[in-house]
């Protein structure tokens, strides 16, 4: 398993260019000295670090080549790359792969992005603060000039993002994005797509790995030249949201790979007077049972206006139940990850059983002792049977459902 990278660190000027700037392009003939050469002097009045452009040629058939060596010969900040097959993620993983700078960006050739987002996006990541960042058209501060064909794919698939991958980034399209080298390190062997949804790919892993996202409003006017094939375009996407969801749902996504990698997380580091072991489960598992206890209590209290006890107990036991399992698993057993979830909510259903047939059991005693006990009577009761029922259900979590034996993705203890 890699080894966790270093602290986050602002970047240093030592070595090189802090920033290298990519520019996929294909067949761009007619607008690339224009737009490199308005990137270059936008970077070279605002950006207060030494800087590259590189421009990856993906393949083109016509004088784009020619264009790129000319403009690598005439600016001293400016490298041209010629790759013989096509593809825009093909293009960011060979430049950035190879790249010595220590934040990478991108973004598109027609430059629909305006430039003054460029130092915003960047300096979170320069700082260490942030570990990739992205220009958003769908934030609140955005200025958007676009047809509304576009408009309704753009939204709809991020819609689709949000509702298949629980994605939590708001634009994934916006050719206007940057990451950290040390992060791209990570994360460019486990993308698997080299075109366009390369990097809504790379987004997604980067969230699942718990990575900082710094997302910056842009303004943008669409390009109506684009040689974008939106049909082509939108179909690959949503064939990697279905291969990447299949990934997700069976497991095969290396989530251990990227189970924090990537710096220091303060919710790793041992809290002074905290005790370890079997002492620092029973603080956790306290705190959860208090907390379950209580929501247990409002919820039967809740229910008991409108059915009977026997239902009003077990609905409430259920719910809380299933809170509680997830909420032991992570904070009292230290288990991380998708990894046996299912199977961990079924033991602890069975767990829930037992509970069930211990606090239902004491209600029928109650009834059974006649005289139509007050809810007080209830109450007290079910606390009590509770108190018993969670203590037997610490040990059955400790030894059978969360036993270190069975476990694989237990977070280490420094």
């Amino acid at each position: 398993m890699p080894q966790p990278l270093p602290v986050r660190a602002p970047v240093t000027t030592d070595a090189g260019p802090v920033l290298d700037v990519v520019i996929p392009v294909y067949n761009e003939e007619a607008d690339l000295e224009r737009c490199v050469r308005r990137l270059h002097a936008h970077l070279s009045g605002t950006f207060p670090y030494p800087f590259r452009i590189t421009v990856a040629d993906n393949a083109s058939t016509d004088s784009t080549p020619l264009v790129s060596a000319a403009l690598d010969d005439a600016l001293e900040e400016v490298t041209a790359v010629r790759l013989e097959r096509k593809g825009r993620g093909r293009a960011l993983r060979t430049v950035w792969s190879h790249s010595g700078a220590p934040v990478l960006a991108y973004m598109d050739v027609d430059l629909s992005t305006d430039l003054n987002a460029l130092l915003p996006l960047v300096a979170p990541l320069i700082s260490g603060h942030s570990d990739l960042a992205i220009g958003t058209r769908l934030a609140g501060g955005s200025r958007v000039v676009r047809g509304p064909k576009r408009e309704f794919v753009s939204r709809a698939y991020n819609l689709i993002l949000r509702t298949g991958l629980a994605a939590r980034f708001s634009d994934a399209q916006c050719g206007f994005k940057a990451i950290r080298k040390d992060v791209a390190e990570r994360l460019l062997p486990l993308v698997e797509d080299t075109g366009w949804f390369f990097d809504t790919e790379l987004l997604v892993l980067a969230e699942r790995a718990g990575l900082r996202i710094h997302e910056v409003p842009v303004d943008w006017v669409d390009d109506p030249n684009s040689s974008v094939h939106l049909v082509r375009t939108a179909t690959d996407d949503l064939r990697g949201v279905l291969r990447i969801g299949r990934a997700l749902a069976t497991g095969r996504l290396p989530l251990d790979r990227l189970a924090r990698p990537f710096g220091d997380d303060p919710r790793d580091r041992t809290v002074p007077g905290v005790p370890r072991g079997l002492a620092r489960q029973l603080l956790g598992f306290c705190v959860v049972g208090a907390l379950s206890t209580l929501a247990y209590l409002a919820l039967y209290s809740l229910l008991r206006t409108g059915t009977g006890p026997q239902l009003a107990n077990a609905v409430a036991l259920l719910l809380t139940a299933v809170g509680n399992t997830a909420a032991n698993r992570r904070l009292t057993f230290g288990v991380r990850g998708r990894e046996r979830a299912v199977r961990h909510q079924a033991q602890g259903l069975v767990v829930f059983g037992i509970g069930l047939a211990l606090t239902s059991g004491s209600l029928a005693a109650l009834d059974l002792a006649g005289g139509g006990p007050s809810a007080g009577a209830e109450l007290s009761v079910l606390v009590t049977a509770n108190l018993a029922a969670t203590a037997l259900r610490f040990l059955l979590l400790r030894a059978w459902v969360f036993a270190p034996g069975h476990q694989h993705q237990r977070s280490t203890t420094p």
